[in-house]
């Protein structure tokens, strides 16, 4: 699909790895992945640790073959209230891209987008020059606190709020104008815009493409290679729904947000506190998966 789509950049999650950890046409990298494990040695677990995480960069750095700019590579879910787990976890990916001849600058480190992650992300960002990816991101609270910690990029995901809307409430189709994703990234990108935050926005999780329509003018999107064959085969000119000096016109008030204030804001929004324990409970699941998987073949 990058081959045929031809993206600038691209992303993985635990997912996206487990699924392409199944196919055939991947084994080697799962072989190979397994190999450097044992080859490290130490403790059942350990092998398993040092397995997946190789094994997320040779993913990474098979599609960085392929596309010009940075690939997406996510530090474990079950780190997400961990900063110094993250934060360890996060130098480690980058070392194993080093020792594949790949350089930081083409990585983004994704992060769960709770307190800590975002704190992790601010001494990446800061002291380590490790540009960082906020996920799982559902609140306004989560991107104002991503701005004020000065990380690269956010992904704020649209399909997922979509999603809890339908479910929780008596509306079940939008417009893709009054679809919820779409208008929270749509105040995102205003305040962003508004304070001159140099943090990259990137609408993520789509479920249609009149989402992606709704947000053109956007910084990035990421979208997947099924709404990217629906786009290519329609013909029609996009005018931007999002700009720099609309938004800089916008009524958006500037917030600072500590830890409490923070914590209290997103704890306000009830769909937001779902989406993000369910996204990291599914995304911990997953990796869980992917390690009894390598765990077959370590122990073989």
């Amino acid at each position: 699909a990058i081959d045929e789509y031809k993206p600038l950049d691209a992303t993985t999650n635990p997912s996206l790895i487990l699924a392409a950890a199944q196919m055939p046409a991947y084994q080697k990298l799962v072989d190979d992945a397994v190999a450097y494990g044992k080859k490290l040695g130490g403790s059942e677990e350990e092998q398993i640790k040092n397995a997946c995480d190789k094994l997320f960069v040779l993913f990474g750095a098979e599609i960085l073959k392929r596309i010009p700019g940075r690939v997406s590579t996510e530090v474990d879910a079950r780190l997400s209230f961990d900063k110094e787990g993250m934060i360890q976890r996060a130098r480690r990916l980058i070392d194993l891209y080093k020792e594949a001849g790949i350089g930081k600058d083409r990585i983004l480190i994704k992060l769960s987008s709770t307190w800590e992650g975002i704190q992790a992300g601010k001494v990446l960002e800061a002291e380590y020059g490790i540009h960082c990816n906020m996920t799982l991101l559902f609140s306004f609270a989560q991107a104002v606190a991503c701005a004020e910690a000065g990380v690269t990029l956010i992904s704020p995901f649209v399909g997922r709020i979509l999603d809890w809307y339908v479910a929780n409430g008596d509306k079940k189709t939008y417009e893709p104008s009054e679809d919820p994703g779409v208008k929270s990234v749509t105040k995102i990108y205003n305040y962003y815009k508004k304070f001159g935050y140099k943090t990259i926005v990137m609408g993520a999780s789509f479920r249609n493409t009149g989402e992606i329509k709704a947000l053109t003018g956007c910084d990035y999107l990421t979208i997947s290679p099924k709404l990217l064959a629906e786009l290519s085969k329609e013909y029609v000119k996009l005018t931007p729904t999002l700009s720099v000096k609309e938004a800089q016109a916008c009524e958006l008030e500037k917030l600072h947000l500590d830890e409490k204030a923070f914590r209290w804001y997103h704890n306000e929004d009830q769909m937001a506190v779902e989406k993000l324990s369910d996204g990291i409970r599914k995304f911990a699941a997953d990796a869980i998966k992917l390690e009894r998987m390598l765990k077959v073949d370590v122990i073989s």
